[in-house]
């Protein structure tokens, strides 16, 4: 379950695109932040994606992804001209592919690899989806197949694709606009596949273009229920409709943050064992199954776009660190599904699974602090389009050894007073298990 934003420039405080997305998956699916670089392909050259293998384009961009660990492809990402995409597991009344086949996640790398616009990544999406097919096992330890949506925007435009199995419509936006794991397109699109209408048609879920909707007659009922979706796509969409024209970084950050508009200072991911918010936190199952285990936030200015990314679980409790394609993140050890101090997202999961023993008293510790380095970090990054590659880079190093000595310090500070609240039984039994998988230290 994920959510995605977009704000184009006409909706935004300085006249830039901005693209936003939490990554939500198992607690224990490490989220990887990688740049790969730009390369030349020889003629007959083939590509791996995470099931299927298919053939090589000419030249492929670099670009910068934030990944599950154990896939080819990514959940999010951005390219070196700019294009971000995002994307959302979907759920039909037609069913999702069993069989390999190329993953949403497959189809999001591909595009950013060979497009240098989001149109044109549109159409490479589009065109691959339609000649391979989506398919194939996107969970972790537990097995999951799904269709797609995406949310890709460059600097200058911004579209919504949404998919189900070959089929597919897509929407230019205009302001703004939010995705979640539901279809939101209905009869207003401005591209679709050439069977989108005649299948709904054949199947009685309507009699031709002019009654045809794509959410009404495509979508399920109880995942697209469950996944509490469409509530999550109201408030996200709402958040950013209400700051129009005033939206900026911090405000797309605050976004991913967000846990719902009842959300006081005493608010607890364990209260309840159905529900979602914007800033996604596992429960005890069947129903909170997802957690956001990686956001990025990009400002896609024309001339040089600044990236921030997570690399961490729960936006809430983490750090949005910038980077640059030519002064990308410190390289580490990828990480795996079990623990690993020597990686960015398994360091910070001791301050994570730490502050959920007593969420509402610990995160406020440390949360005041956490905004104040934040936001002194964003606005020296967005300062520091005319510095050369050299200052940008050893800017980068110190965010992350900032950080890094940051929640050290926060964990020390949480560990040192006592749960004044223990979380709810079943929510920490959850995490017991989630935390002896992972094979978590003490």
């Amino acid at each position: 379950m994920c959510d995605t934003l977009v704000a184009t420039p006409d909706a935004t405080a300085d006249g830039v695109m901005l693209f936003a997305k939490n990554s939500d998956r198992e607690p224990n699916e490490a989220q990887h932040v990688l740049l790969v670089a730009a390369a030349d392909h020889e003629p007959g050259a083939r590509v791996r994606c995470t099931y299927i293998e298919i053939p090589q384009v000419a030249h492929t961009h670099a670009v910068m992804l934030s990944k599950p660990f154990w896939m080819w492809g990514a959940e999010m990402g951005v390219n070196e001209h700019g294009v971000a995409i995002g994307n959302e597991a979907i759920f039909s009344k037609v069913a999702a592919n069993q069989q390999p086949a190329l993953l949403g996640m497959d189809l999001l790398r591909l595009g950013l690899e060979r497009a240098a616009s989001a149109e044109a990544a549109l159409q490479v999406i589009t065109s691959l989806l339609e000649q391979y097919g989506q398919g194939g096992n996107a969970g972790f330890t537990h097995s999951l197949y799904y269709h797609n949506s995406f949310l890709i925007a460059d600097p200058q435009e911004a579209w919504v694709l949404e998919t189900v199995d070959r089929h597919w419509a897509a929407k230019k936006v205009h302001g703004v606009y939010s995705i979640s794991n539901c279809l939101t397109l209905g009869n207003d699109f401005d591209r679709f596949s050439p069977e989108l209408v005649s299948f709904a048609v054949g199947k009685g879920w309507c009699k031709g273009r002019e009654d045809f909707d794509f959410a009404a007659c495509y979508s399920d009922f109880l995942y697209t229920r469950f996944s509490d979706s469409r509530n999550r796509c109201d408030r996200s969409g709402g958040l950013l409709h209400e700051q129009r024209g005033q939206l900026d970084v911090a405000a797309m950050m605050a976004a991913l943050r967000d846990h719902g508009a009842a959300a006081g200072a005493d608010w607890r991911p364990d209260d309840g064992l159905t529900g979602a918010q914007v800033c996604m936190h596992v429960g005890f199952g069947p129903v909170r199954v997802s957690q956001s285990v990686g956001s990025q936030v990009s400002h896609l200015h024309p001339q040089l776009p600044t990236h921030f990314f997570t690399g961490t679980s729960a936006p809430c409790t983490s750090l949005f660190k910038p980077a640059w394609f030519d002064a990308p993140w410190p390289e580490e050890t990828p990480p795996t599904g079990v623990y690993d101090p020597g990686t960015l997202f398994w360091r910070h999961e001791r301050l994570h699974r730490q502050t959920l023993r007593d969420y509402a008293a610990r995160i406020a510790r440390y949360a005041p602090q956490r905004d104040e380095l934040e936001a002194n970090w964003t606005i020296q990054a967005l300062q520091k389009d005319v510095q050369p590659t050299s200052e940008r880079a050893t800017f980068v190093r110190a965010c992350f050894e900032q950080g890094n000595v940051a929640e050290d310090a926060w964990l020390n500070s949480i560990l040192g007073v006592m749960p004044s609240r223990r979380p709810g039984r079943l929510h920490a039994t959850a995490w017991k298990q989630f935390d002896r998988q992972a094979q978590m230290p003490g």
